[in-house]
């Protein structure tokens, strides 16, 4: 199998960028220390080796999945796809951690779930390997989703009423 180097490039470049930025934009200050986390919540450390795998393997399908589309449409409809994806992955952690607001960030994640469903939907017709690879960062995100809400629960009210 040839490797096209310019496409795996640009799927780890999706990834490492991805990764780091999250990382850069969430800032486990006072603030986070001082929220009540529900008992269930993994180590703080346990999350940055995560979003490494889950990314990479998400990089990975970015590549098979492109690599075996043919037609124009088909690479306009994956970039799209990962494009979305990559803006409402970077969301997430400036409302939680920056705005200090995981109530937004909780609605936010409803938007992340569905592009990464939408991943693992359409990368299915290019490559089944494509669109699993992306079943680690659904159950990932799922599981986010059920934390941040535990959080917003234990935690609020937010914003102006909400004592920082």
């Amino acid at each position: 199998m040839d490797i096209d180097w310019t496409l795996a490039i640009i799927a780890a470049l999706w990834a490492i960028i991805l990764g780091g930025a999250g990382g850069a934009l969430t800032e486990i200050g006072e603030w986070y220390r001082n929220l009540k986390k529900p008992s269930w919540q993994p180590p703080d450390w346990l999350f940055g080796p995560a979003w490494t795998v889950i990314l990479g393997l998400s990089g990975w399908s970015l590549y098979l999945a492109y690599s075996k589309a043919q037609f124009f449409p088909d690479h306009i409809l994956i970039a799209a796809l990962f494009g979305v994806n990559f803006v409402l992955h970077l969301a997430w952690s400036p409302l939680f951690f920056k705005s200090k607001r995981p109530d937004w960030a909780l609605f936010e994640n409803v938007f992340l779930w569905l592009s990464v469903a939408a991943l693992c939907f359409f990368l299915s017709g290019y490559s089944t390997v494509a669109a699993w690879l992306n079943a680690p960062y659904l159950a990932w995100v799922s599981f986010a989703f059920v934390l941040n809400w535990k959080i917003v629960q234990l935690n609020r009210p937010f914003g102006r009423t909400a004592v920082d």
